[in-house]
């Protein structure tokens, strides 16, 4: 019997059932694979214990470090990421120092560095430790950044690949300038800000298209200081004098692998099976162990002291509010809560607030102030600084008993500014759009983005951004014992390392995260104690719950989740590339009100 073709409805209609059953078989099948994952996941403890053997070279990846920590290990495994924060890094590295099974320390470089010269720093000491315990270090890579390069040049020996480079040239600063853009667009950039704080150059960027001599100044001076420390430190190492590594730099003959050799930057010219072979021959190496997994061991050692050092991390961008699912950033009300917890729990002795902060929003700066004021009446309170604590980084830091950073690290920036834009041209001439305005007074409409500040909301915003950086400054002279005048000559927005703060009062010492343990421990009268973070790091579940559950992200559905999770699988650097431009795209869009930070990030590449 001959069949009839279907009709095109009865075609479509067959069709869309098909899609319905696929995609509801699609849908069940990624469900199952997303428990088995959540089930596999949830399985692996954050502190894995991986058995140590004797003869074992621990493995650092260079450019596995990100950050002081690991915030989002979820979405980190999830991206194939191996990250480690420096902190556990440096953790892990002194306590293979003690142990016996630990023969040497290999440092890999090739993927730069995710930190800036305050953390590097704090690695490089770490090592030098390391080194001191009478155990080898020996560094490899087909091509060191100039970061990874300061960070391992205290290793004994530095390999590199025979068609390698070293990226040493010395510290260059670089603005990028939006005015001219923003005139071709037709859009003003209103800069308001104390007339004395002519260093505090962020807004800047809008309003000019070149450095301001007072920004030139100080960047000059910032990154010359960072440098000579940088070169101070390879000298004492390489045995090479400063003023020779400076010519290195200048001329670039220690770029090539050739020519690194023969000025001593590196010590051999090989591959890495010759490195293996050299840990095997030379130091008696049977097996490499990663420092991911030595780390899970660090954190297994179990520690039952009653007493606690609270650690506190103020890492990022500081924003007002809470931090939602995989926010990140310095949130206002976040430190707040962690303060007035640590500060409420009798088994904690004394807090630690690691920042690594450029700052940002004033009014959160306030707040987190405030809570370290009243913490401080309750129990010390130590500031580790990392790379950056400046702006409403500082002034969260002044009030502390003691302020470690160091000689690398970026702080100061008291200041304060406001920007406020005018798009009127670009939406009447470019766009030909047009706006009127009925107000019930006179400065109803004053804060409008289609027309220029009036004279009167202009001088209303002046005078707030000068009350404010009175404030910061009255907070800077209570916090370090100085007074007004003395603050403000060293302020005015201007930015200082830690080599230079310690000697104008902003800091009290140089050193790491580990000094302040022990700082605050002394303070505390400390013999036997443990750390623990505030707040604690995030279980799989807990952050899986806010994956799945309480986003911001509300144009995702949880089927767009579950596929974001299974399907996309971004390379290493695409994933460090769009984390970065997220976080600056969000940052922008949701800052408000009176800013102090940075304009720029430091970078050690």
């Amino acid at each position: 019997m001959e069949r009839k073709p279907l009709s095109f409805g009865m075609t479509m209609l067959a069709s869309a059932v098909g899609v319905v059953i696929v995609s509801a078989l699609s849908g069940i099948v990624m469900f199952i694979s997303m428990i088995c994952m959540i089930i596999s996941m949830s399985s692996m403890g954050d502190s894995e214990i991986t058995a140590v053997k004797s003869g074992t070279f621990l493995t650092v990846d260079m450019g596995a470090i990100s950050g002081d920590r690991v915030s989002n290990r979820l979405f980190a495994s999830l991206n194939d990421e191996k990250s480690v924060g420096l902190i556990d890094a440096v953790n892990a590295i002194r306590a293979a120092a003690e142990d016996d099974n630990v023969t040497g320390l290999l440092l890999k470089g090739d993927d730069g560095v995710n930190i800036s010269w305050g953390s590097l720093t704090e690695l490089r000491d770490a090592i030098a430790e390391f080194k001191a315990a009478e155990k080898p270090v020996v560094a490899y890579a087909t091509s060191y950044s100039q970061g990874e390069y300061y960070a391992v040049s205290v290793a004994d020996k530095v390999c590199l690949h025979p068609s390698g480079m070293v990226a040493f040239r010395g510290i260059g600063g670089e603005v990028m300038y939006y005015k001219d853009l923003l005139d071709k667009l037709g859009v003003e950039m209103q800069l308001i800000r104390p007339e004395s704080c002519s260093y505090k150059s962020a807004g800047e960027v809008y309003t000019l298209n070149h450095m301001s001599d007072a920004n030139r100044e100080q960047i000059r001076a910032y990154i010359g200081s960072v440098w000579h420390t940088a070169t101070e430190q390879i000298a004492a190492s390489r045995n090479i004098p400063v003023n020779e590594l400076n010519t290195i730099a200048d001329d670039l003959s220690g770029f090539m692998a050739d020519g690194a050799y023969e000025k001593h930057i590196v010590d051999t010219l090989c591959f890495e099976e010759d490195v293996r072979q050299m840990l095997k021959e030379q130091y008696d190496g049977k097996q490499l162990m990663p420092i991911a997994k030595y780390i899970g061991n660090v954190k297994s050692v179990p520690n039952k002291a009653k007493d606690v050092i609270a650690v506190i991390y103020a890492e990022g961008n500081v924003m007002d509010g809470s931090s939602k699912s995989f926010d990140e950033g310095v949130y206002g009300d976040d430190i707040v809560k962690a303060l007035k917890k640590a500060a409420k729990d009798d088994n904690v002795k004394a807090i630690v607030l690691r920042v690594n902060s450029p700052g940002g929003a004033a009014t959160a700066s306030e707040s987190m102030t405030h809570a370290v004021m009243a913490a401080k009446e309750k129990k010390p309170v130590i500031v580790s600084m990392g790379d950056l604590a400046a702006s409403a980084g500082y002034e969260m830091s002044c009030m502390a008993d003691v302020i470690v950073a160091q000689p690398t690290t970026i702080t100061g920036s008291i200041g304060v500014f406001g920007t406020i834009p005018n798009a009127g041209k670009l939406v009447n001439q470019k766009l030909g759009l047009h706006t009127d305005t009925v107000c019930t007074n006179r400065n109803a409409a004053g804060m409008s983005i289609f027309r220029p500040l009036s004279p009167t909301m202009k001088a209303l915003w002046t005078r707030n951004v000068e009350d404010f950086y009175k404030v910061f400054v009255g907070r800077v002279a209570e916090g370090r014992h100085m007074t007004y005048d003395e603050v403000h000559k060293i302020a005015r927005g201007r930015v200082w390392t830690g080599a230079d703060a310690i000697g104008i009062g902003l800091v009290d010492t140089l050193g790491g995260f580990d000094l302040a343990i022990r700082i605050a421990a002394e303070k505390a009268g400390l013999d036997n104690y443990k750390v623990k973070d505030y707040p604690a790091e995030k279980d799989t579940w807990t952050q899986l719950a806010e994956l799945f559950g309480s986003s911001t992200d509300d144009d995702l559905n949880l089927m767009a989740k579950m596929r974001l999770v299974l399907r996309w699988k971004a390379t290493k650097d695409d994933f460090k590339a769009l984390t970065r431009l997220e976080q600056d795209i969000r940052y922008i869009s949701t800052s408000e009100g009176l800013q102090a930070r940075l304009p720029y990030v430091m970078v050690s590449e």
